[in-house]
């Protein structure tokens, strides 16, 4: 099965030579998300707390493009500015996976693109 490029308005749009999300071999791959409000270059203000759940929304509308949904996530990377914003992050994180949370790989970076506090990835089941 060949891969399959995902693009939505509702999410983001690609700035670069990267793809929203690829679907292949029954999983979407979502690009970073960072918290672009879609439909703007304008990144949410409001901290860590708003940047997370915009991140996360992002993150659901390219896996929402897809045929696909959180609650088929099985493995997020996640980025962070500053390690010290953890405890909140996790928190609204936590919003989104309720019950049984996926894999997940949290990481300081050396910086993350216009700024942004946080940066999330995520790779969903189709089925």
């Amino acid at each position: 099965m060949p891969k399959q490029v995902i693009s939505t308005d509702q999410a983001p749009a690609a700035v670069g030579a990267y793809s929203q999300g690829i679907i292949a071999n029954g999983f979407i791959f979502t690009a970073g998300q960072i918290p672009l409000i879609p439909g703007t270059s304008s990144l949410r203000e409001g901290g860590i707390t708003a940047q997370t759940r915009q991140s996360m929304n992002n993150v659901k509308a390219v896996l929402e493009a897809a045929g696909s949904s959180l609650d088929k996530v099985v493995k997020t990377t996640v980025f962070l500015a500053d390690i010290n914003d953890f405890a909140a992050f996790n928190a609204v994180y936590a919003e989104f996976f309720a019950d049984n949370p996926p894999a997940r790989s949290t990481i300081q970076a050396g910086g993350l693109p216009v700024g942004a506090l946080v940066e999330i990835e995520a790779v969903a089941t189709l089925d």
